[in-house]
């Protein structure tokens, strides 16, 4: 039984009139699988923000992710290195190919892969680094380009899942990596409840990708007159989205405007409420560096230790107001001890795992609401 009926949710995806009329368009012209009409709008805008030759809408970011690790060959022999500060599939993705992963530490500022620690780590074996723009801020990407400069092999792959719509100084979020991965489940920004995207920077890798997005077959070419009929190729799967899921998508995408003006206002005025507190309750709040526009995808802070952020975050909850925490560090996950190239401390991301706190955060949240999570927070800071 809900003790708290005016409880303020961590999410709460709302659903509008265009997204339904949408869906309802889908279903009535009757292609509902993946690959149709929204799906093409979807990917076109989609190619459009980010510059790719081709974007291919999945069924999950976990799915983009496979299909990456699928077209880079990675295997046995080989490692990748992930930030252990990130959710499992970033590296169950391309430990379920066989490769070993090496977990790398974050930057204490940013919560995203720590250039100077990926240094250590690399070595001849690793085929692939996965930055994640943690919160929707990139990753110093330059900084990870120059380790990567002295290990040609390594290809950069960038997790995007919070940062649609990011820039890192004026260039789009998921247009640095030989390929990048959205994540549209219905804790982002956009969502279709379970659905994500696979980037292709490189015309190069488009017609493979395409191969192995169909199930393994060249119907790609078939269907653009390439060929007389399609057969299969190599290996693949089925990972398409299916195209009522698009419509539900696309409605929201268009909208991306507001959308991202709603979100932005909703962190101003976490920030603007919390900063001057920041010294009285041992407060960090994000760090949003001048040449990064961030994806509003969230917001947190870090408490002083572990002990104070439980307690917050116990205290919140009480009162209704769902605040969470985020990432048990991958590090020293049972699974993540179970598929490590080698054991590799990670302090920074235990110490943040510990003290990070999510607040509430979605686009319907009314400035009311917004009120009573920073009242609700500093009671229970104090």
């Amino acid at each position: 039984m809900n003790d708290h009926p005016d409880r303020i949710p961590f999410n709460r995806p709302g659903i509008e009139g265009e997204e339904l009329e949408y869906i309802r368009l889908a279903v009535e012209r009757g292609h509902t699988s993946a690959d149709g009409p929204f799906s093409a709008e979807v990917s076109a805008l989609l190619r459009a923000e980010t510059g790719a030759h081709e974007v291919l809408l999945t069924t999950s970011c976990t799915a983009a992710l496979e299909m990456s690790a699928m077209l880079l060959e990675v295997g046995p022999g080989d490692t990748v290195v992930v930030p252990s500060f990130g959710f499992v599939t970033t590296a169950l993705a391309y430990a379920r190919q066989g490769a070993r992963v090496l977990f790398c530490d974050i930057d204490p500022h940013l919560l995203a892969l720590d250039p100077e620690h990926l240094a250590e780590l690399m070595d001849p074996t690793v085929r692939a680094v996965v930055p994640i723009h943690y919160s929707g801020v990139a990753c110093d990407l330059d900084a990870i380009d120059a380790v990567l400069a002295r290990w040609p092999r390594a290809d950069l792959v960038e997790d995007n899942a919070h940062g649609l719509f990011g820039r890192y100084r004026d260039r789009p979020l998921g247009s640095f990596g030989r390929f990048s991965t959205l994540s549209f489940h219905e804790t982002k920004n956009f969502i279709c409840g379970e659905g994500g995207a696979l980037v292709v920077n490189r015309e190069a890798d488009v017609d493979r990708a395409r191969v192995i997005y169909h199930k393994g077959t060249n119907r790609t070419a078939f269907l653009l007159g390439q060929v007389d009929k399609y057969s299969w190729q190599d290996t693949g799967s089925s990972f398409g989205l299916s195209d009522v899921l698009a419509a539900y998508l696309l409605a929201q995408l268009e909208q991306r405007e507001s959308v991202l003006a709603r979100r932005r206002h909703v962190f101003d005025r976490y920030q603007d409420a919390l900063a001057p507190l920041a010294t009285e309750l041992g407060l960090t709040l994000p760090t949003i560096p001048a040449d990064r526009v961030q994806a509003y995808h969230m917001a947190y802070v870090l408490l002083p230790d572990r002990e104070t952020r439980d307690r917050v975050l116990q205290a919140m909850v009480a009162a209704g107001v769902h605040a969470t925490f985020h990432y048990v560090p991958l590090h020293s996950s049972p699974g993540g001890r179970k598929v490590a190239a080698r054991e590799v401390p990670c302090p920074v991301t235990d110490e943040i795992s510990g003290r990070l706190l999510r607040l509430p955060f979605y686009t319907g949240l009314s400035d009311a609401d917004l009120d009573r999570v920073v009242e609700t927070f500093v009671a229970a800071a104090r």
